[in-house]
């Protein structure tokens, strides 16, 4: 005999399948939704709607949008002399959190052969195009700092070396009071080579 009604079960099983979401907080928010007004569940039916059919990429970058170009690409206040290299959309919302004013390019993810995530898989390609036609003064490679992230960020310093375009990465070191003690090799490794001048 079944646990839920049909609908009920369905809605839980499909919760699961988002991040972080496990059996019972799925059935907190299937319940939730269950004891909400209509007009709130209506609208949250229609924003997940909305989210698949209005939302695309830009046409520059890569990022999600609703119009192409994006606010970002056509806005006339950003450094257009530097374009800064993330794998995914949440990254550059990370970023514009910081006092960075420059582009972005979104490839799309990173490099992973385990998964079968070859660079032809990336927007690089277009990455590379879009170098040559700007001309960027700088080129930040801001892709994560695990293996994946580290062997995307050599694979495109190496193409950028080609190109002879200015390139860095963005820098590693320990989180914000955190203690010496607590940190691993890498991450203390890369703090120390990644130091700067006081005095």
């Amino acid at each position: 005999m079944p646990l839920y009604a049909k609908p009920l079960e369905e809605l839980i099983n499909l919760m699961k399948k988002l991040p972080t979401i496990g059996q019972r907080s799925a059935e907190r928010l299937a319940f939730h939704l269950l004891k909400s007004p209509q007009e709130e569940v209506n609208a949250l039916a229609s924003a997940i709607l909305n989210l698949k059919r209005k939302i695309k990429s830009c046409s520059i970058c890569n990022n999600i949008t609703e119009n192409d170009p994006c606010t970002i690409c056509s806005s006339k206040k950003r450094n257009r002399k530097i374009i800064c290299i993330v794998e995914e959309s949440c990254d550059v919302t990370a970023l514009e959190k910081t006092d960075y004013n420059g582009l972005y390019h979104i490839l799309g993810g990173k490099i992973s052969l385990l998964e079968g995530i070859g660079p032809e898989a990336l927007r690089i390609k277009e990455l590379m195009e879009r170098i040559e036609r700007e001309m960027p003064g700088e080129v930040i490679i801001a892709t994560n700092t695990d293996t994946e992230g580290e062997t995307t960020a050599l694979y495109l310093s190496k193409m950028l070396k080609s190109l002879n375009v200015p390139h860095s990465r963005i820098a590693y070191g320990l989180p914000l009071g955190s203690s010496i003690e607590n940190i691993d090799q890498l991450t203390l490794t890369r703090a120390m080579e990644g130091r700067r001048k006081l005095g």
